[in-house]
């Protein structure tokens, strides 16, 4: 049938308003902070019936209207959502019965949430200046005769951090967002759900802490300027004085979607959004762990909703019933060609099994159903990078029957349901049962890299980072270098050693029953000073000194006694151990021993064990003569390396090495235990001076099993 003139006309009319459009989206250009866009004609033709409150600037592209302090953000005029930030645990490395358990209670975690929580789960690998990190790790130059090894070493460093991605960092949050009628009712509720989200992190073994509306906004920023480069400057206080909302201090300096609408560009950055297409009938935990593996930028974002448990057992049982309806109109049809009617179409089967195994997960199984989108944003310097960024995350989600979409002429949507505000702009979801949802498990492994005085200690088994941490901030400092045999413990003891000389101004002082670490000592000169202990050494020590610091709470003389005791236990106890009244024999000499050395405490007036043995001899208890003579050998005999003043000058050296490997048989046990206590001297006057010692004890099972460590 031949068309009117007036059908003609209203063709012709609509065919260029399409084209004024494509012009119009094609002459956008960013301005500043602006995102201009060119504005529709006014009057009548393709775009009068469009509504034209899309947004014209960056600020209003972002989606909330109001952060405060606290952190709570409004989003809409009933929206109000929180963010905490979770740490990483060793999920990837754990042993199976622990992952079954870490999935169990992330299991239990999800169902916490109900129909009226949003729930939304970021993860951000964002590239960081490299220049920082290099900073981070860096030994700085002291202008002393080591400055040629802090500079090999951090050479070293520099190296191992190109084996890594330290260059990006990453971090792991949670938003959850409820809708009430104002302020005061959202803030008491999302603080109720925020304790029990930090309690259920704690559950997993997670640690977490909430953000407050600064460390949001901080969080906001670094999402909008992926290049790091741009520090966050802002202040509560800068509101009134600027007359600005906080967007304006968040915003990037330009924001511009492309024309096929698959990309965008922020700042100077290239940036996609896909979102995750599931097509596989059974999913495995290392899908998200290896898309955060990527050696590239990228956020990947869980939209999470509950379903009403009433409601989706309703919406299940109404397919069922959609489905028998079906299978009988089938049979029917079976019935009137004469064949089987028990050969149902595959897909009425299958899905019918399904169903049934739904309905069952949900009604005795502990199971939830879920709405869920994932996305998954790519962003490069250059477009190039970009498209093999995607294809890279493309291959991973193929690898594991799934596929990435890009989310065509969504870009806009797709970037703000990026950011961690906890609001879904992307209406492209799937039902997903608790189990299938955990199955993203959050967690791969911790990293450790601490700044400040932070020691070298290897390289993270599953993502080849740096391990870098400072012992002394850590809950206990305390270590052990455990291995096989020839697996490079000492050698990991000495590289330590060197990291601490060469870092800090911490005193160090190594217990070497095998005389191998006297040769590195040596090498740091006058600040290192190696002791010989033996029966024919000339370095002596005094297991008579005392140091009146001894402790903070307890009387230095009742600490000296106890030493004493234990000394006197070795040599003449046996088995049974010292007598009662051998013990109150040796603890009042003891404080006899010290009375001229308190009254005039001069180096020359510290007593010797000879000293201690005249007073034993001058006692009238036959037991004083039996301690007395027992000790002679110790004293007057041809044990008598422990009966002489300290000749060890050991406040004056970083660095001191007891070399036990000469001490014979009879004389291991006692000087072990001496050695100790003229570390635990040096320890105490350190600890006066606030200054760390670094004890290190090599072959630690053959000391333990002599002394008392």
């Amino acid at each position: 049938m031949p068309k009117t003139r007036q059908q003609e006309a209203q063709e012709k009319r609509l065919q260029r308003n399409i084209r004024q459009a494509k012009k119009a989206r094609a002459d956008a250009k960013t301005n500043g902070n602006k995102t201009v866009r060119t504005r529709p004609p006014k009057k009548g033709g393709f775009f009068a019936g469009l509504k034209t409150d899309a947004p014209q600037t960056v600020q209003q592209s972002i989606p909330y209207k109001e952060m405060y302090r606290d952190g709570i953000c409004r989003l809409t005029d009933k929206l109000y959502t929180k963010t905490v930030q979770f740490f990483d645990i060793n999920y990837q490395l754990a042993q199976a019965d622990d992952k079954a358990q870490i999935f169990e209670d992330y299991c239990d975690f999800l169902n916490y949430f109900d129909a009226s929580i949003r729930v939304q789960l970021t993860f951000v690998n964002q590239r960081a200046n490299m220049q920082d990190f290099a900073r981070s790790i860096d030994i700085p130059i002291r202008g002393d005769e080591y400055d040629g090894i802090r500079k090999e070493y951090g050479d070293m460093l520099k190296g191992q951090l190109q084996k890594g991605n330290n260059g990006l960092t990453k971090r792991k949050y949670i938003t959850f967002g409820i809708e009430a009628d104002d302020l005061r009712t959202a803030k008491m509720r999302l603080e109720r759900i925020e304790a029990d989200v930090l309690a259920n992190f704690k559950a997993l073994g997670a640690q977490a802490k909430p953000l407050d509306g600064l460390e949001r906004l901080e969080l906001l920023h670094s999402q909008l300027h992926p290049d790091g480069q741009e520090k966050f400057h802002f202040t509560w206080a800068d509101l009134p004085k600027t007359g600005l909302s906080t967007k304006d201090f968040i915003a990037p300096s330009g924001l511009s979607f492309s024309n096929d609408g698959k990309t965008f560009r922020v700042a100077d950055h290239s940036g996609a959004v896909s979102f995750l297409q599931i097509l596989a009938p059974e999913l495995t935990d290392r899908l998200l762990a290896e898309l955060l593996d990527l050696d590239d930028a990228v956020t990947v974002n869980l939209h999470i909703q509950s379903i009403d448990q009433a409601q989706a057992i309703k919406n299940i049982k109404r397919k069922m019933s959609d489905l028998q309806k079906m299978t009988i109109e089938e049979q029917k049809k079976a019935v009137r060609a004469g064949y089987d009617m028990d050969i149902i179409p595959t897909d009425l089967a299958t899905y019918g099994e399904e169903a049934k195994n739904l309905l069952q997960d949900l009604q005795s199984r502990n199971e939830r159903m879920f709405l869920v989108t994932v996305l998954v944003e790519n962003i490069a310097p250059k477009r190039q990078k970009l498209l093999n960024d995607i294809l890279s995350a493309s291959g991973i989600a193929q690898k594991y029957n799934c596929a990435l979409k890009r989310l065509d002429f969504q870009q806009e949507q797709g970037l703000m349901s990026s950011l961690a505000l906890g609001l879904n702009q992307i209406e492209i979801e799937r039902g997903l049962t608790t189990s299938s949802t955990a199955i993203f498990v959050p967690f791969t492994t911790c990293e450790l890299f601490q700044e400040g005085e932070a020691l070298y200690y290897g390289l993270n088994a599953l993502s080849n980072n740096l391990i870098m941490a400072n012992r002394k901030n850590l809950k206990n400092p305390n270590g052990l270098f455990l291995g096989t045999p020839g697996s490079g413990k000492s050698f990991s003891a000495k590289r330590e050693i060197v990291n601490v000389f060469l870092l800090t101004e911490d005193d160090i002082i190594i217990a070497d029953p095998e005389n191998e670490y006297g040769p590195l000592v040596q090498q740091f000169g006058a600040q290192g000073q190696v002791i010989d202990i033996s029966p024919t050494s000339t370095n002596y020590i005094n297991p008579m000194d005392i140091n009146l610091d001894y402790s903070d709470d307890e009387n230095p003389i009742t600490l000296k006694s106890d030493f004493i005791l234990s000394l006197c236990d070795l040599v003449i106890g046996g088995k049974e151990g010292l007598s009662p009244i051998e013990r109150t024999i040796i603890d009042r000499c003891t404080r006899l021993v010290y009375l001229d050395y308190l009254q005039d405490p001069r180096p020359e007036n510290m007593p010797v064990l000879g000293d201690l043995y005249g007073l034993l001899l001058k006692q009238s208890e036959p037991e004083a003569q039996n301690i007395a003579t027992a000790l002679e050998i110790y004293v007057n005999g041809s044990l008598n390396v422990f009966n002489h003043r300290s000749n060890i000058d050991m406040n004056n050296h970083r660095v001191l090495c007891f070399q036990l490997k000469s001490l014979g048989k009879a004389l291991k046990e006692i000087g072990l235990l001496i050695m100790q206590d003229a570390v635990w001297n040096r320890v105490t006057a350190n600890r006066s001076k606030h200054k760390t010692t670094w004890f290190y004890i090599d072959e630690f099972h053959r000391v333990a099993t002599r002394c008392r460590i």
